[in-house]
């Protein structure tokens, strides 16, 4: 299994929308390997396929590195078909490292989509679930968490941001 690069904003890709997986195959199966063993190196909860560069519907959660009792959650062209009641939290991006911002989310969301075999599955996620379900399919729609904050701290993000690359770049 192999550790993949998570690209980072403002890279093309993550602002695509994703394409339906069509068949689970052998190198399905390996691109989910390597998500889950790169999300887990990174020590995020969550990670959508355009993250490390494949611009299709797959994403991994895994929520047991914030001390939550479950299992590890493979969505293969998932949708959310309800969500209920709204809450407001601090997120943060792996492909926005460093940044951690209020998103409001709802606090219950019902998805249905595909599991690693290529069945049908059904997940009702709350708190931290739902965020993260969330979370991974705005991946998979082409959204970053700076697209749920206003204009205006999004703004405040786009300058800090640049100036944090410019510096970085000149470090080098």
């Amino acid at each position: 299994m192999a550790i993949l690069e998570i690209k980072r904003y403002p890279e093309r890709i993550l602002k695509q929308k994703t394409a339906p997986v069509g068949t689970i195959n052998g190198a399905t199966q390996k691109l989910i390997d390597d998500m889950v063993d790169t999300m887990h190196a990174a020590r995020g909860v969550g990670l959508a396929a355009n993250q490390v560069g494949i611009p299709q519907k797959l994403c991994v959660i895994d929520l047991s590195l914030r001390g939550e009792k479950a299992p590890l959650i493979v969505l293969i062209n998932p949708i959310i078909l309800e969500r209920e009641g709204v809450i407001e939290a601090e997120e943060g991006c792996l492909s926005i490292p460093g940044y951690l911002t209020a998103v409001k989310r709802a606090e219950r969301v019902f998805v249905k989509g595909l599991n690693r075999e290529g069945k049908e599955i059904s997940i009702e996620g709350e708190g931290l679930l739902a965020r993260a379900i969330q979370h991974e399919l705005d991946h998979l729609d082409g959204l970053l968490l700076i697209d749920r904050i206003s204009p205006l701290k999004r703004e405040f993000f786009k300058r800090r941001y640049k100036k944090q690359m410019q510096h970085s770049k000149s470090e080098t």
